[in-house]
């Protein structure tokens, strides 16, 4: 079973570290008190829904993108997946063969 108390805490703080910003400027930038994302991150509360909603947003990602531990950069996926959906059939054709063929050289 999943602690998912303990997976949002470490996902905030991945997601937040990854950003290069402090728990101090992310509480501010959330429109709360100085020590609240130290207080999520820390163990002794949890965000509300409405919150975890704003925090998903202040990250530029989806509810989905948040619990998905897969993606290990899903600002980026976001915005790829974005400028991909303005492409025409044929770029996209190629955009998915380029991403194909730097898949295989990972293997």
């Amino acid at each position: 079973m999943v602690d998912y108390t303990t997976y949002i805490r470490e996902r905030i703080t991945e997601l937040r570290m990854r950003r290069g910003v402090s728990e101090y400027q992310m509480s501010l930038a959330l429109g709360q008190n100085r020590n609240y994302i130290q207080g999520i991150t820390s163990g002794k509360a949890l965000p509300s829904m409405g919150q975890f909603l704003n925090i998903c947003e202040y990250f530029e990602i989806t509810p989905m993108q948040f619990f998905d531990g897969r993606g290990l950069y899903p600002e980026l996926v976001r915005k790829a997946m974005d400028s991909m959906c303005e492409l025409n059939d044929s770029d996209m054709l190629l955009v998915l063969n380029l991403i194909s063929r730097l898949s295989r050289q990972q293997d």
